[in-house]
């Protein structure tokens, strides 16, 4: 696999700096039932990475301390994760949200069968990747049979009361484009979506959340590889819109891999460029001090382009209207 991190070195992206810290996004690691072209974590079957118990406990203890509102667990498939449904009861017994960023085919594996009912019990947030409604372009991004499964799974989250409107259960979906091009406009996708879901599967979702696919990692290596990588790095500058930059989701959230080490956002962990704010070459978690981080620098390349080119990007989806 090809090496992006030196073609996003030559940056010129303007300066950030850090808001008050309310999220922590832990990858849990990257074993994944799944390995899907457009995966800037490069996760599949037989990877083997997996967070501590003590990294866990560590990371509940700064949540705490920190009075931080929402756990963001990302993978791989965090839900394969052995110590997840512990991760996720105690941070909820803390009152702390958690987010639950699931490929939806693991709700349909063997010996996960509960796992919707856990995740509706505990009342956590479902933010789902379907990259489009239709099954040839699905099964072509993610593998054959993923949208026949990813279906199933919403049925059974949605009979279990996400995503409906008389409950508080909420259900996102994730759209990533098919190729090196920016998401459409956010609002008419997620029209879109709700009416094809509804009409042919009677399927109900909360949010659409349109995510530009980053140059790095699996995807960036494949543009490497055809050639087109500094042409979709030019799209993404020529689109830059100012506007964007005050809600980055970098500016009150960091990133903590499967090892506790500590980065700005997920994407600068893939490309293991560590917290701008530590006077450490790669700061940790049992380290850490989240009063370094008022008004700290944000570690920036080229790839950053990607959160602010037209309507923006983050986990949350669009930054702000076409």
């Amino acid at each position: 696999m090809h090496d992006t991190k030196p073609l996003l070195a030559l940056n010129d992206f303007p300066a950030i700096f850090r808001k008050p810290l309310e999220v922590l996004q832990l990858n849990l690691g990257y074993l994944c039932n799944l390995s899907c072209v457009h995966c800037h974590v490069n996760a599949g079957p037989k990877r083997t990475e997996l967070m501590s118990r003590e990294t866990m406990d560590r990371i509940l203890a700064l949540a705490e301390a920190a009075q931080i509102h929402t756990l963001d667990l990302t993978g791989g498939a965090p839900e394969m994760h052995p110590e997840f449904m512990y991760l996720v009861r105690t941070a909820r017994e803390a009152g702390i949200k958690v987010i639950d960023r699931c490929n939806l085919t693991i709700l349909e594996e063997p010996s996960y069968e509960d796992l919707a009912e856990f995740l509706a019990d505990q009342q956590v947030e479902i933010v789902a990747s379907l990259p489009c409604y239709l099954q040839e372009n699905v099964d072509k991004q993610r593998g054959k049979g993923v949208f026949k499964d990813s279906l199933a799974a919403l049925q059974r989250l949605n009979r279990l009361g996400y995503g409906q409107t008389d409950s508080s259960l909420r259900l996102n979906l994730v759209f990533n484009p098919q190729d090196a091009v920016l998401p459409p406009d956010q609002h008419q996708l997620e029209l879109a979506y709700k009416q094809h879901l509804w009409r042919e599967y009677g399927i109900v979702f909360n949010q659409l959340f349109a995510i530009a696919n980053m140059p790095i990692q699996r995807f960036g290596s494949m543009l490497v590889s055809q050639g087109r990588f500094d042409s979709y790095l030019n799209l993404l500058k020529q689109h830059f819109r100012a506007e964007n930059l005050d809600n980055l989701m970098c500016l009150n959230t960091i990133s903590i891999d499967w090892q506790g080490y500590i980065y700005d956002c997920d994407f600068n962990q893939m490309l293991t460029m560590p917290l701008a704010a530590a006077n450490h070459p790669r700061p940790h978690i049992s380290q850490f001090n989240p009063s370094q981080l008022k008004g700290a620098p944000i570690a920036t390349a080229a790839h950053c382009y990607g959160c602010t080119a037209g309507q923006g990007s983050s986990c949350g989806g669009a930054l702000a209207a076409v």
